[in-house]
């Protein structure tokens, strides 16, 4: 049975969604429309850094497009980077700490790739404004244009977020993996002050972007334990995947279908069972989920205009902004002396 709504209920549902993004045009050439979401946090301000850094965005655009060309994976990287860091924490760069027993030490952070982009702005940015610019800013910003640069949608970035100084790799192992069930999905965006939509359309970034081979070897033979691979798949899916992967350290794409287009391919793919990551598949055969699946299928302009409203959530989860709450690192790595 399928599992949506009539259309008329999915409008009412998503009503509420469309009328948090205007279409106003981009205040920059170089970016297309913008959309700016009209609830930010409090203590962020889209001004912070006019007077103080007034080239700080120019700075990430042009590193970002730099890296970008040199190597197109990276713009999925950034954005997973970014989603990591505000995971544990909130968005406060402690992903980026590289020390024994950071997050980024951690086993659910191996993969995570990027830190030498946000390194290589750090270095022009401080040459430029020392000791202004947050390195938590500065991913947020960078996750940002890689969107950008990959063709999804711009969003105006409030910033005033400082730098955590505390990062602790035990706290990185509740990042979810993709073997997680929907209700653990749920709850982990609702403790961070993220909704059921916010959810749906973030597990749509996988519409660019690879997983490790290591990641489905559960789904692809031995699922949940049974010694079979997961029957939910798609069968050419699996067999494609099973003659992809003969290695765990190969990857693939997270989107079969367009890997490096941003669109709403991700949920079509889901809807013929070709979720690469059980937890993307699960979107669609949970109630709670799969009606949002459904409309961002049918509708793919508003799942382009809803992730910048959902990215800008996401960068504004449980920022530090006092001058006794954090601080500004002058390199990412390290917290200062």
């Amino acid at each position: 049975m399928n599992p949506s709504p009539p259309i008329s209920l999915l409008f009412l549902l998503l009503l509420p969604c469309i009328f948090m993004v205007s279409d106003a045009q981009s205040k920059h050439a170089h970016h297309p429309p913008q959309f700016s979401p009209q609830d930010t946090d409090d203590a962020l301000s889209f001004s912070h850094y006019e007077e103080r850094c007034p080239h700080f965005e120019e700075i990430v655009h042009k590193k970002v497009n730099q890296w970008f060309k040199k190597d197109y994976t990276l713009a999925a990287a950034l954005i997973r980077l970014h989603f990591h860091d505000c995971s544990v924490r909130g968005c406060d760069a402690s992903i980026l700490l590289k020390h024994g027993g950071s997050e980024r030490a951690a086993k659910a952070s191996e993969s995570l790739r990027g830190f030498n982009v946000i390194d290589d702005i750090k270095v022009e940015v401080e040459k430029k404004c020392p000791r202004t610019v947050s390195c938590a800013d500065i991913l947020t910003a960078a996750a940002r244009d890689a969107t950008v640069m990959v063709g999804g949608p711009f969003w105006e970035v409030p910033y005033g977020r400082r730098d955590g100084r505390v990062s602790l790799a035990k706290e990185a192992d509740v990042v979810p993996m993709g073997r997680e069930n929907v209700t653990y999905l749920i709850e982990f965006f609702q403790a961070r002050g993220l909704n059921l939509l916010d959810l749906v359309i973030l597990s749509g970034s996988h519409t660019i972007g690879r997983s490790t081979c290591g990641s489905l070897q559960s789904r692809l033979y031995n699922f949940t334990g049974t010694g079979k691979p997961d029957r939910t798949m798609n069968p050419k899916y699996l067999n494609y995947l099973r003659r992809k992967c003969r290695w765990a350290s190969e990857h693939v794409d997270l989107d079969g279908t367009t890997p490096k287009k941003f669109d709403s391919t991700y949920y079509t793919n889901l809807q013929k069972k070709m979720g690469l990551l059980s937890t993307d598949q699960l979107l669609y055969s949970d109630s709670r989920t799969a009606p949002l699946v459904a409309a961002m299928a049918s509708q793919p302009t508003l799942f382009y205009q809803q992730f910048a409203v959902s990215m800008t959530n996401l960068g504004n989860v449980q920022v530090l902004t006092g001058d006794d709450e954090g601080e500004i690192r002058n390199n990412c790595n390290y917290v200062n002396r």
